[in-house]
């Protein structure tokens, strides 16, 4: 048994088809430097067999709450005091509703209860459940008690279906697990980027017009989710600040919830010092209301007029810091794609741009999918239609490429 803080991982390992990964993810942890325990549910054998995973993991599986052979026959004692970090992956629909009620009816809920140790889940289950108000309520529950959700991801599932619900892969996860989570795992992160930070906004931005309405966008965050769990899986330390979104957090080192332009701009102005890369994916309102109501508006007028005041432009001040970032912005054009983006590149300073057209029904906003034209001073890649999440491991790869050809001059 290791004495090097941060090196101890509990793998809890519940019953859904993802958990095919579990061997996978011991393989990269172990390698990473970890001693891995694995824990398994009575449905989690159904799917991948314990003797694969001693075998991976070199320790025996451990399955049972009470076991003759533990300390005092308490396992889950005895595994709480060993664990730095307790990671569940897959987490299926059920173990997370177990989680959220504090139940303790087997060895790995039980674990949760009684380690003092970070708990990380990686969920897994049909996007459906995925969306499903009782899960979301659960997910919502968990994360206000600091445990902290890598994913999950958005593509083809098991069952035939596409959406949000597959378990990151394990190369995303253990990219994922930052240092103050698991702290023998500082300065090991291996990549391209690995020792850059990297700044990302996402999502919409809501400028509230009085206590229940706000001026907002059709902007989802899915582009900016993926690309922040791409950079991190490069290696780089990665904080989100993200506007409002349905999605759940990204494997990230900081994730920063905000809700109107000017939160996003102080956040990022108050970060941006010593980062690296500046990704702007963030769709920020140009405008916001110069008073909001304090009571809400009330319909009485025929006609309304509100008064807008215009909002920093977060991605010019980034761009034009001395000594800033490698800065890369997003254009979203209803026409002219490659003209109004070339300008924008020209009147910002940045150093690269990426475009994509809106309101076509194909790409663009609240989809899956995306098609990009990314431009710099004298360069140029489309990428064609593809799901974002392949889009945005495509653009990561041009970002590195480009921001590390900046570097050598």
């Amino acid at each position: 048994m290791s004495d090097k803080p941060g090196s101890r991982i509990l793998l809890g390992i519940s019953g859904g088809i993802a958990a095919y990964k579990a061997v996978e993810l011991v393989r990269r942890l172990r390698a990473d430097g970890a001693e891995v325990q694995v824990v398994m549910t009575r449905a989690a054998a159904a799917f991948v067999a314990p003797l694969t995973l001693q075998a991976v993991s070199g320790r025996p599986v451990r399955q049972a709450l009470l076991d003759p052979q533990a300390e005092a026959g308490m396992d889950h004692i005895e595994l709480a005091r060993w664990a730095d970090l307790l990671l569940v992956a897959p987490a299926t629909a059920h173990l997370m509703a177990r989680l959220a009620l504090g139940l303790a009816d087997d060895l790995l809920t039980t674990l949760a209860l009684a380690t003092e140790a970070p708990l990380v889940l990686a969920p897994a289950m049909n996007h459906r459940m995925w969306t499903n108000p009782a899960t979301q309520e659960h997910l919502a529950r968990l994360v206000a008690r600091g445990v902290r959700v890598l994913g999950p991801a958005s593509g083809a599932q098991a069952c035939g279906e596409e959406g949000p619900g597959r378990m990151l892969e394990p190369a995303e996860i253990v990219a994922a697990l930052a240092p103050e989570a698991w702290p023998g795992r500082a300065g090991h992160r291996t990549g391209p980027l690995a020792g850059r930070c990297v700044l990302i906004t996402a999502g919409p931005t809501r400028e509230p017009l009085d206590p229940v309405r706000f001026i907002g966008n059709r902007s989802s965050g899915r582009m900016g989710y993926a690309l922040a769990a791409a950079l991190a899986a490069r290696g780089a330390a990665v904080t989100l600040i993200s506007g409002p979104s349905a999605l759940a957090p990204p494997p990230v080192a900081d994730f920063v919830r905000v809700e109107t332009a000017l939160e996003m701009a102080a956040a990022v102005m108050e970060r941006v010092a010593g980062c690296d890369l500046f990704v702007a994916t963030a769709a920020v309102a140009d405008y916001r209301p110069a008073a909001p109501a304090a009571g809400k508006i009330k319909k009485a007028a025929a006609a309304l007029t509100i008064e807008l005041v215009r909002n920093p432009d977060i991605l010019a001040e980034v761009a034009a810091l001395p000594g800033g970032p490698f800065t890369v912005g997003f254009a979203a054009e209803t026409e002219r794609l490659e003209e109004h983006a070339t300008a924008k590149l020209r009147a910002k300073g940045l150093d690269m741009i990426a475009a994509n057209r809106v309101g076509t029904g194909a790409g663009g906003f609240d989809t899956d999918d995306n098609a990009l034209v990314v431009l710099w001073p004298g360069g140029r890649r489309a990428f064609p239609l593809m799901p974002k999440t392949l889009l945005a491991d495509q653009l990561a790869d041009l970002i590195v490429e480009r921001y590390l050809a900046s570097l050598a001059g």
